[in-house]
């Protein structure tokens, strides 16, 4: 392509295009023989396009020296090129068999991070330093050479140090369930199990077994007698089960009757326990009072169709606020060896010929409510004053109080924690 000693041809001698100077052809090819310059290796040669000679430009580009990368002028310098001194492959001994290990080429060496170009003992150390700051960390082989980099969020549990922090601890994987339901008591034996029955309980604690394992357990905030409705039961159910609060939740409403809803699912703290946890059970009592039977509330309202006199009532349901020995107003003797409770709050609600009686306390006794709602129409009927409530009371005799109020207007409430 060029005269003989490397003389320029101009471009009257190429044919080419006027401001154009060539010289002899590099046998490495234009481009390797830029590298080389750029890296101090071979001879010199022209530096791009900043060699060209024309009209247009009457004076020759820089030339390249032979210096190495290092001792460059900072504007021909490669940004990433490094001496060997501080390359980290100069620091590692000889490979196994008397084998060298030499640096890699600058041109190589910038393109590669330090997290790759680790070998061996060097890999080891520095996957331990980088791998918790996200970067690039060497997996090994046995044998301890370099197999592939891989990223300190895409290891798997094998290639982490020790075990999960839940394994290590000894933490158990069982997680307890808050669930607030609403139910209608009519079609069920109350809400505790019971073998030959339909109970709410058993259906709640089938569904959650088929939706959660065989070894899922359910414990109810209170237990309602055959007929009485919830709108506030809580109940905790164990398992050892993933699933998130909301698919827990439709998944079981899902399953269950169309009269038993799940209005809420939430993660409890380890240990919860609905029934014994429970600070305040708040039940209301619905009564109407019309002169004919309301067909919508038949299912939850006690219809007494006798006009009620609802301040004597109050004044009679006073004298039971506090804390007091309800013996009186339980179902049967002996059944709770604890009959003292703390009525916090007894209470008579209007609106035109609908009453609610509301009670809370802390406990109660079996068919204590419906007992004290029985005694309370007693009074509201004229057949006995207010005063009469508080020698029943003080009597803790079952036979002086008046009879149980029917289950279907007994309502659960809220559960206090």
């Amino acid at each position: 392509m060029g005269r003989a000693g490397g003389e320029p041809l101009s471009h009257a001698d190429r044919g080419g295009r006027p401001g154009r100077l060539l010289r002899r052809a590099d046998p490495r090819g234009p481009v390797a023989s830029a590298r080389a310059q750029l890296l101090g290796r071979g001879r010199s040669a022209s530096q791009g396009r900043g060699d060209e000679r024309g009209p247009d430009r009457g004076v020759a580009g820089p030339r390249v020296s032979h210096r190495s990368p290092t001792a460059l002028s900072p504007a021909l310098r490669l940004p990433h090129a490094v001496s060997h001194r501080r390359d980290r492959h100069h620091r590692c001994r000889s490979l196994p068999g008397g084998a060298e290990r030499h640096p890699l080429p600058a041109r190589r060496r910038r393109l590669r991070p330090d997290g790759i170009r680790a070998e061996g003992h060097g890999a080891c150390e520095l996957a331990r330093r980088q791998g918790a700051h996200g970067r690039a960390a060497a997996v090994l082989d046995r044998s301890g050479g370099q197999r592939r980099p891989v990223r300190a969020r895409h290891r798997t549990l094998a290639q982490s140090h020790g075990p999960p922090p839940a394994i290590a601890a000894g933490v158990s994987t069982v997680r307890v369930l808050r669930l607030v339901l609403a139910y209608d008591g009519t079609a069920y034996a109350g809400w505790q199990v019971q073998p030959d029955a339909p109970t709410v309980q058993g259906h709640l604690t089938n569904a959650a077994r088929r939706l959660l394992g065989p070894a899922t357990r359910v414990v109810g905030a209170s237990r309602t007698d055959a007929g009485v409705h919830a709108l506030g039961q809580v109940a905790s159910v164990a398992t050892e089960s993933a699933l998130s609060a909301t698919a827990v939740q439709g998944a079981l409403n899902a399953m269950l009757p169309a009269d038993i809803r799940v209005l809420r699912v939430d993660d409890a703290d380890a240990g919860f326990d609905a029934r014994r946890h429970a600070r305040r059970k708040r039940y209301a009592y619905l009564i109407d009072n019309g002169a004919v039977a309301s067909p919508l509330l038949r299912r939850y309202a006690w219809h007494v169709r006798v006009s009620l006199d609802v301040s004597a009532m109050r004044a009679g349901l006073g004298r039971l606020r506090g804390v007091h020995d309800f013996s009186a107003f339980r179902a049967a003797p002996g059944r709770s060896q604890r009959p003292v409770c703390h009525v916090s709050a007894l209470h008579v609600v209007q609106h035109r010929s609908r009453l609610a009686i509301v009670v809370s306390a802390d406990r109660y006794l079996h068919h204590m409510v419906r007992n004290i709602v029985g005694s309370a129409v007693a009074i509201g009927r004229g057949t006995r004053p207010p005063a009469w409530m508080g020698d029943v009371l003080a009597s803790r005799d079952r036979t002086t109080a008046g009879p149980t109020a029917p289950a279907q207007g007994l309502t659960l409430l809220r559960v206090l924690y």
